[in-house]
């Protein structure tokens, strides 16, 4: 290697690049100047001593050194994060920033109130919400407390488990007065599915606890579940969802009763050295009391 790295902002803005495609895209998402990106990869590309982006037509393609970095930079962005948010704290009391991860329709559908009283009794509390279906690293600290579909499988994690949230099978009544109304699995066969596109951990979980679900045909694929759940409300066709939000929604009906027995086991998780940390244990508290009420609400 010929140069060592300035900082901490070459690798920032070397994942800006890698997610945007081009210098441009990663100025305008790190607000720097087009002419300091170029400066900051530059410098990489000496440290490293082979360039990390070839530049084709399509933007700027990553190297394989670029490939290999790209862990370990993602590494170097989490640490940062968590120092930022324990610096942000105080010792001794419920204030700081606090970053929670939890699937996209957990996320929208769910954790909002159960945030807003969490930072009405702790106004000096800051949130940051990460939706993702990906299972982010608590390890890594890219998040501070996570609730889970799948059950955390390191010991240094600290994890409650709130129960089972029911799925079934749901349609609206506009799409079943134009289609009528399955009377059994065989019956989905012609309907319109709504379904998935990859098999993320969950997905894995659901077909090895119902394999039949495998071989239905989805006439809609999504990889976003809060997409699902968005074209199940708009009368897209019948889709599976958590029986607690189809509730709420008195045009959407349950289909074949009994024939989907499938639940999503639910975790609230943050790394054990956390758990004395005032801001991060408030926020676990709470995660956990009002997914046991969303739970147990009929």
């Amino acid at each position: 290697m010929n140069t060592k790295p300035e900082s901490w902002d070459h690798y920032r803005t070397f994942l800006a690049v890698l997610e945007e495609g081009s210098l441009s895209g990663a100025a305008r998402v790190l607000g720097l100047t087009q002419p300091t990106v170029g400066r900051h990869l530059d410098a990489l590309d000496a440290a490293s001593g082979t360039p990390l982006f070839l530049r084709t037509p399509r933007g700027l393609l990553p190297t394989e050194t670029a490939l290999q970095m790209k862990r370990h930079a993602e590494t170097m962005a989490a640490t940062a994060a968590a120092l930022s948010r324990m610096a942000s704290a105080a010792p001794d009391e419920v204030k700081g920033t606090v970053r929670i991860s939890a699937s996209e329709v957990i996320g929208v559908e769910v954790l909002p109130p159960i945030l807003a009283g969490l930072q009405e009794n702790h106004p000096g509390l800051s949130v940051e919400l990460s939706l993702s279906d990906a299972v982010e690293d608590l390890l890594r600290r890219e998040a501070d407390v996570a609730v889970r579909m799948t059950a955390p499988r390191q010991e240094v994690l600290l994890s409650r488990h709130v129960g089972a949230i029911p799925l079934g099978f749901y349609a609206h009544r506009r799409y079943l007065a134009r289609h009528g109304t399955p009377q059994s699995l065989g019956d989905l066969a012609g309907h319109r599915l709504i379904g998935f596109d990859r098999e993320l951990a969950y997905v894995r979980a659901l077909l090895k606890e119902k394999p039949d679900l495998a071989a239905l045909d989805f006439s809609f694929r999504t990889d976003s579940n809060l997409a699902q759940l968005a074209a199940i409300r708009a009368g897209l066709g019948i889709g599976m969802c958590q029986t607690g939000l189809a509730r709420r929604d008195e045009d959407l009906v349950g289909l074949l009763a009994g024939a989907l027995d499938l639940s999503l086991e639910t975790y609230v998780v943050m790394h054990e050295d956390l758990k004395t940390t005032p801001r991060c244990r408030v926020t676990f508290d709470a995660l956990v009391k009002g997914l046991l009420a969303y739970i147990a609400r009929k």
